[in-house]
């Protein structure tokens, strides 16, 4: 590769690099710091310098498209906003079948029915024109207070049509949360359901703004007498269609810089923040993210995850551009799998703990089975995994034989499986890939940013990473001093992932203060993980500067990576791993996987009254405190990161019991509060409570 004389090192890459239009990569441009030369190897990032005058080279672009980051749809460029790209769909495939939901008929759930791209667009505009015509001002917010089903989807694409802003309200948010959200966002109309408008009623005189309720699933009957006493219009939903079809407005459509949306995160502490987004924020992070990526019409998506979170909106909107189907779940995880098998999508997008039960329920029926039936699936899964690492097919019979069952379980038509929210273990991602036959890839992304800000090549057999910058934001290291990462760090760079780029947000609505916390005056994001860059530019995620603690001994602890390694074990439905700078082990809570505890203890001849008298007995605890031991060392995790105490509890953690975030995430203050004296009695077991004890009167 040429010298740097008088060029600029961006003209250097303009005349050098290559990039693939393609699915191969460009190559890794890396700069001697000696020689000034470049140093090229095969990778999915290419690597900018920050500041051309600094010389500093430590900005990494997806090797798609290093010069120029993506703001719009490679396929259709004219479509800026969630209106242009749900107009696009409309007129494209109108007969297509857009959402399905399960028909319930005589108390029982039966077959998917669905509504096409031309009936929601018929029903948006009458959406629309009902909140016009009702008086609520353009530009004003709209609360959106269920789950998932299609009228979620027709009020948002609504709001997108006539320039009102969607707020997502989480359903399992308590009062005090969506009391807050809707005087925050000064909310002027709230779309629901019976059973959330019940919750609603009860502080109504203390959200003053809004001025109109729509209920979806409700009957005009039920609100004359509420609607004459507090001041509000309450409307059925179908009578709120039927007016807007009888009233139809003209569009107010939107221009890519105005409001789409304000997605309020849950997070795991404080209050609700505000995250404004754009149209051309959720434009840019969608068309990136999936650029080079083809979805068809025939494509059948699956939505479970929450609409009030980016992950599934992000989603939706790439489902529309291609006119896919989306078929809703009942309203039940625990039926998920059953609806699965009913609508048979192409893709499924979840999170790692449903992917980890999946791993789990599999690997102990082969357990289970006879001794020829585990022989006839090491063989398979074995000859599978060898030939799909070394990219040739693999033979049909072991399909036939045994993974065909496996698909089954999840439809059978399964072709792209993505996980995100928090990080999926190599393990599982490879037996997914193996078990189901489809590519398996992993993303990595928050709501600041409009979704995602990493994914993984589809052509990537590599686990353990989230891939490659999303061509439309640019991602740099930067040091945490304080933690001993830095960009300079051999072999791998190291430091707090930060995002810039077309998919940022435009800030945390009317509070500047923690707007500025996170975005500097460069206009980096910084998210508060840690990452590495790992040969070829893919990037990894270590450490969160956020959920980090440290022990009394000063080493710190990552709970979210030991709590990972711990989801392996066959005993473990959910774990949430504690530890202090007042004391030197950590403790664990585990949420046991109920029939293994039980066959364990079959095997075991150990005699109980009840499940939670199991959980108690010092056996079966010093037994799973053994399994997470062995899953600690297969994952070489440090001496100080084994837990040394285990509690065992029937419950699981749920958004209901406040235990998780509606991505279901750990919340780590409320969990360390729910099992204060569980973690009181493991410390006093270890002979440390007098310091805990102190630490949590403080």
């Amino acid at each position: 590769m040429a010298r740097v004389v008088a060029e600029s090192r961006l003209e250097v890459l303009q005349n050098h690099l290559n990039p693939s239009s393609g699915s191969t990569p460009a190559a890794l441009l890396r700069p001697n710091p000696t020689s000034g030369e470049f140093v090229s190897e095969q990778g999915y990032s290419v690597v900018l310098p920050e500041k051309l005058q600094t010389g500093k080279w430590n900005v990494y672009r997806s090797a798609r498209s290093p010069l120029n980051l993506v703001t719009r749809f490679s396929n259709k460029p004219e479509v800026a906003t969630l209106h242009d790209n749900f107009v696009h769909a409309a007129k494209s495939f109108p007969d297509h079948k857009y959402l399905g939901t399960r028909v319930r008929d005589d108390g029982k759930v039966g077959d998917y029915k669905w509504i096409t791209y031309g009936e929601v667009s018929t029903a948006r505009s009458a959406i629309g024109s009902g909140l016009v015509c009702h008086g609520v001002p353009k530009g004003s917010c709209v609360g959106l207070y269920f789950i998932n089903r299609p009228e979620w989807m027709i009020v948002d694409h609504a709001c997108s049509a006539y320039s009102f802003i969607s707020v997502p309200l989480y359903d399992t948010l308590g009062p005090e949360a969506v009391k807050y959200i809707a005087n925050h966002a000064s909310i002027q109309a709230i779309f629901c359901v019976p059973q959330t408008f019940d919750t609603l009623v009860r502080f109504l005189p203390e959200i003053p703004t809004v001025r109109l309720i729509v209920v979806v699933g409700g009957t005009d009957d039920q609100f004359p007498l509420l609607s004459s006493t507090t001041g509000r219009k309450i409307i059925s939903y179908s009578k709120f269609l039927t007016e807007g079809l009888a009233n139809l407005r003209p569009f107010s459509a939107p221009k890519p810089d105005d409001i789409a949306t304000i997605c309020y995160t849950s997070g795991t502490t404080g209050t609700p923040k505000g995250v404004v987004l754009t149209h051309g924020n959720l434009i840019a992070n969608v068309a990136g993210a999936t650029f080079g990526i083809v979805l068809y019409p025939s494509d059948i998506y699956a939505s479970y995850l929450p609409l009030a979170h980016i992950y599934e909106r992000a989603n939706q909107v790439l489902m529309v551009h291609y006119g896919s189907a989306v078929g809703f779940y009942q309203g039940d995880h625990l039926k998920l799998l059953e609806d699965l098998v009913l609508l048979k999508p192409t893709i499924f997008c979840s999170v790692p703990r449903v992917y980890n039960k999946l791993y789990a329920g599999i690997t102990n029926a082969v357990k289970s089975s006879s001794p020829l039936q585990q022989r006839l699936f090491s063989s398979a899964y074995n000859a599978k995994k060898q030939a799909i690492f070394n990219r040739k097919k693999s033979s049909l019979m072991w399909d036939r034989l045994v993974f065909n069952k496996l698909k089954a379980t999840l439809g059978g038509r399964v072709r792209y499986m993505v996980s995100g929210a928090s990080p999926l273990s190599p393990d599982v991602m490879d037996f997914l890939r193996v078990c189901f036959g489809c590519q398996v890839v992993e993303g990595y992304g928050m709501t600041e940013t409009s979704c995602v800000i990493s994914n993984m090549d589809e052509n990537d057999l590599l686990s353990g990473h989230v891939g490659a910058p999303n061509p439309a934001c640019e991602i740099k290291l930067a040091d945490v001093p304080e933690m001993n990462y830095t960009s300079d760090d051999q072999p791998y760079p190291r430091g707090e992932i930060c995002v810039r780029g077309p998919i940022v947000f435009q800030g945390y609505y009317k509070d500047e203060a923690q707007t500025r916390e996170v975005i500097d005056e460069d206009g980096w994001l910084h998210t508060g993980d840690i990452g590495l860059w790992l040969p070829g530019g893919r990037l990894k995620i270590i450490d969160r500067k956020k959920n980090i603690f440290k022990l009394a001994q000063g080493e710190y602890i990552a709970p979210e990576k030991i709590e990972n390694v711990y989801a392996t074990s066959k005993f473990v439905s959910q774990c949430f791993v504690y530890g202090d700078s007042f004391n030197s082990s950590l403790v664990v809570i585990v949420s046991v996987e109920q029939d293994n505890i039980k066959a364990w203890a079959a095997s075991q001849g150990v005699k109980y009254e009840d499940l939670q008298q199991l959980c108690n007995d010092k056996r079966t605890r010093a037994a799973v405190l053994a399994d997470l031991d062995a899953a600690g060392k297969a994952a070489q995790l440090r001496g100080f990161e084994f837990a040394k105490a285990v509690t065992l509890t029937l419950e699981p953690f749920t958004l209901e019991n406040g235990l998780l975030t509606p991505t279901f995430k750990i919340k780590r203050p409320q969990a360390k509060e729910y099992f204060a004296k569980a973690i009181s009695d493991m410390y006093t077991e270890l002979g440390s409570s007098d310091s805990y004890s102190q630490k949590m009167t403080l």
